[in-house]
């Protein structure tokens, strides 16, 4: 089964790749936006990560005709009620811009003490399936007559440090440090291995992250559902 993933991010398909390879589902060829032909992709202008997950979704369905995977993630912290939020990778003025990002976040946040700078990253995850069913629960319906729509949402809390660290992960990932980090150092855990500083989601390993981010949460409650599609579709 070809499976349409609306991202132009390699590490965002690499995280896929390893949960499907992992829980052992086999026969889904993973497709990038770059992998086929160009279509016309509307503004991300929802009001919510799920909006905008289902809009990118079904801009890909509909322009392909395959199922359409697509998440739309983001930095929601505390201090600036909730913000970024949906316009985290637009936040300071242009799109993907990591680092003008965070240096506009550090600069917002300067005289905020460490005990106000909690933080959640969050994700929801929007699949589409062309022909395949009724809209599923809790997703607006904005998709065409008969599609199978789905919805999974993950968060991961931690806060946000004074500045970056690591050079794994993208976006927000050098700033944020997450609570299981914190939990792991006060309780004295794999000090050896992983060390006595609670690590950034930008120094955590690829697998480590995946088992507890915001995206690998979503990712894993879809996973049994491509399951069920791909035994459907052969």
């Amino acid at each position: 089964m070809k499976l349409l993933v609306a991202t132009r991010n390699k590490k965002k398909l690499g995280e896929l790749a390893r949960l499907l390879e992992g829980a052992g589902v086999e026969g889904v060829e993973l497709l990038s936006i770059d992998d086929v032909d160009e279509y016309p992709e509307r503004p991300e202008d929802g009001r919510t990560f799920e909006a905008n997950a289902l809009i990118k979704a079904n801009d890909g369905a509909d322009a392909t005709g395959l199922p359409c995977l697509a998440d739309d993630s983001g930095l929601s912290v505390d201090e600036l009620n909730g913000m970024p939020g949906v316009l985290s990778a637009r936040w300071s003025g242009g799109h993907g811009d990591d680092e003008a990002n965070n240096t506009l976040l550090l600069g917002q946040l300067r005289d905020i003490p460490e005990n106000r700078r909690g933080a959640s990253f969050v994700s929801s995850v929007v699949l589409v399936v062309p022909g395949a069913g009724e809209v599923g629960d809790g997703v607006a319906p904005d998709s065409g007559d008969g599609d199978l729509v789905l919805s999974f949402h993950g968060e991961w809390r931690g806060r946000v440090l004074t500045e970056p660290r690591g050079d794994g992960g993208f976006g927000y990932d050098p700033l944020f440090v997450p609570r299981e980090e914190d939990s792991r150092v006060k309780a004295g855990r794999d000090l050896d291995v992983a060390g006595d500083e609670p690590r950034t989601a930008a120094e955590l390993p690829p697998e480590e992250k995946d088992a507890i981010s915001h995206r690998g949460r979503a990712l894993r409650q879809l996973v049994p559902e491509l399951a069920r599609l791909v035994k459907t579709m052969r």
